[in-house]
């Protein structure tokens, strides 16, 4: 839960002191003050609500960013295997033996590669799926829950 009360301690400076007109004593608070205070609390609040989800939203992005460059690379991989068995098999058609096994290993093994650096990079961006700042929405719901229980 965002601490709104620390927000509130750099302006009421050290307890025994306040601004005029400013009181550390709810209770000797008008309703108008007590009304004000809230409100500069609860927008105190929600921007440090939104700014922790535009940065959690931000470091998700990055995550399924790299993903996808990962598996782009696997496929670009993958795409040199296929182009290689291509080659393969012109070359086996050319020759007898030797030059087109030397290709078909080529070819296996940047298949190989490819395909296994495409599931890695296809795991990662989904693992950072979606991009919901879930952070955020538990601090928020535990805000919510804490004004409710306020009101009790």
């Amino acid at each position: 839960m965002t601490d709104i009360h620390r927000s509130d301690a750099h302006r009421t400076g050290s307890p025994g002191s306040t601004p005029a007109g400013r009181s550390d004593n709810v209770d000797d608070l008008s309703t108008v003050q007590l009304v004000e205070r809230l409100t500069e609390q609860v927008s105190q609040l929600v921007r440090t609500e939104v700014s922790s989800a535009l940065t959690e939203v931000k470091e998700k992005g990055t995550r399924v960013g790299i993903g996808v460059g990962v598996s782009g690379a696997g496929l670009l991989l993958l795409l040199f295997g296929l182009a290689t068995l291509v080659a393969t098999a012109v070359l086996g058609l050319s020759t007898a033996l030797e030059p087109w096994i030397a290709a078909l290993i080529v070819a296996a093994v940047l298949t190989i590669a490819g395909s296994i650096t495409a599931a890695v990079g296809g795991r990662r961006a989904k693992n950072a799926l979606p991009p919901v700042p879930e952070q955020t929405t538990r601090s928020v719901r535990a805000d919510v829950d804490t004004v409710k229980e306020g009101f009790r």
